[in-house]
């Protein structure tokens, strides 16, 4: 019998958290473990967590499937993933994120019970304790927020800690656009072009993981980039329909300069007072031209690098 249920994690020479991250997924409680399997996926030049996977195969009731993608980028990462899965019911984890033992059940009740496309829960980042300056701000940052009470929602979140059925999806076997394959956000791309198709999202709030960020993502460096990254995704998704929506284009372009100028005077301000706070205003200012600045000479990579 087949498994209705794949759990998929991606992973990049994260070998210690990715053993984190899978061991949290095999110990999951209150779903029949005939019904799961978990496929991790490698992205990677060479097979680098294949050992680790080994080494999980004789923890897990249920199938552990190892899947090599040398290919650079995270959309072939997540669509290799897919290939191989078999299940009808695909959850999300990422190889940074540990899962309570009942965030699966949780999920999967919510999905039922509100009858959605696709089901997305909170993420709690948590920073070493030699993180200091910033630390609440870094945290937030990857965190996930949402509402109080579980139920039907109507916007969407990232596929970390995400509960998708295969039927939804525009293609079942390669759901995630190239478009985005280095800079991240092709799972946006994806649920946003779902959404225009008339999915049904939900929001579990007792179907929480922990994340815990790469000591390398933990600066402003990174986070400030990211989130002009982030910024530049509703003009981006205005060019990628077909065909281009350009009042959109024109709209969140001018949004953005609105809002990074506003917020890059308000951040300038508390940075010469030292506000606690004023990573925050940084941030706003820095998705405000995100939008404005969305072009291919304003791209910065995130993910593509396996050699």
């Amino acid at each position: 019998m087949e498994p209705e249920i794949s759990i998929i994690i991606p992973t990049q020479r994260r070998n210690g958290p990715l053993m984190l991250a899978a061991r949290s997924a095999i110990r999951q409680q209150g779903v029949d473990p005939t019904r799961l399997e978990l496929v991790i996926v490698d992205n990677d030049a060479i097979p680098s967590a294949r050992e680790t996977v080994r080494a999980l195969e004789g923890e897990a009731a249920f199938p552990v499937i190892y899947v090599h993608e040398p290919r650079a980028g995270v959309a072939y990462a997540r669509n290799a993933a897919m290939a191989r899965a078999r299940g009808q019911v695909v959850a999300f984890l990422d190889d940074d994120e540990e899962a309570p033992d009942g965030w699966l059940a949780a999920l999967l009740a919510q999905m039922e019970a509100s009858s959605a496309d696709a089901v997305f829960g909170p993420v709690r980042a948590r920073a070493p304790d030699n993180v200091r300056r910033h630390r609440d701000y870094l945290e937030h940052f990857f965190s996930r927020l949402g509402p109080d009470n579980a139920g039907v929602i109507k916007d969407y979140y990232g596929c970390g800690n995400s509960l998708v059925r295969r039927s939804a999806l525009p293609d079942p076997v390669a759901p995630f656009s190239m478009l985005r394959n280095f800079i991240g956000g092709e799972d946006d791309l994806l649920f946003g072009g779902m959404q225009a198709d008339g999915a049904v999202f939900a929001w579990a709030p007792d179907a929480w993981v922990w994340e815990d960020p790469a000591p390398s993502r933990l600066s402003l460096r990174y986070t400030i980039a990211r989130a002009f990254a982030y910024g530049q995704g509703p003009t981006e998704h205005c060019a990628a329909s077909t065909p281009p929506n350009y009042p959109g284009i024109a709209k969140w372009m001018a949004v953005g300069l609105v809002q990074g100028s506003l917020f890059g005077l308000i951040a300038a301000f508390k940075w010469l007072v030292r506000a606690p706070d004023r990573a925050e205003a940084l941030d706003r200012a820095a998705r405000g031209f995100g939008k404005t600045f969305w072009g291919k000479p304003f791209k910065i990579e995130f993910y593509g690098r396996t050699g």
